[in-house]
């Protein structure tokens, strides 16, 4: 083989190595996003709720499943297994009914003046 086909190879073969370098590095999109959020963009569209959904599953078959078929991550998986869970066990909080701050705000009123005889 002679010296310029030699340098030539090295040249080819370095230069192949400057393209295969550093790989792409894949992003999970779902990070960092609320288990509400991603419920509502992967699971709201053939589901109208959350509510049921989780009934009468185990915590580590749900987490499996979500995981193989509707999730990109485990963190995903594992954030959307909590928040079935906690919306089929009333863990959610609720709201203050209308009726009693309403009430409560007509109690801070002045009285009405009497009127005189």
């Amino acid at each position: 083989m002679s010296p310029t086909k030699a340098r030539c190879g090295l040249l080819f073969l370095a230069f192949m190595v400057a393209l295969s370098g550093p790989a792409a590095v894949a992003q999970n999109l779902d990070q960092g996003k609320p288990a509400s959020k991603l419920f509502a963009e992967g699971c709201a569209s053939c589901h109208r709720s959350a509510r049921g959904l989780a009934k009468g599953r185990f915590h580590l078959t749900l987490y499996l499943f979500l995981q193989k078929h509707y999730s990109s991550g485990s963190s995903s998986a594992w954030a959307l297994t909590s928040y079935l869970e906690s919306i089929d066990s009333g863990k959610r909080v609720a709201a203050k009914p209308q009726a009693a701050s309403a009430a409560s705000r007509s109690s801070m009123r002045p009285p009405a003046p009497v009127p005189a005889r």
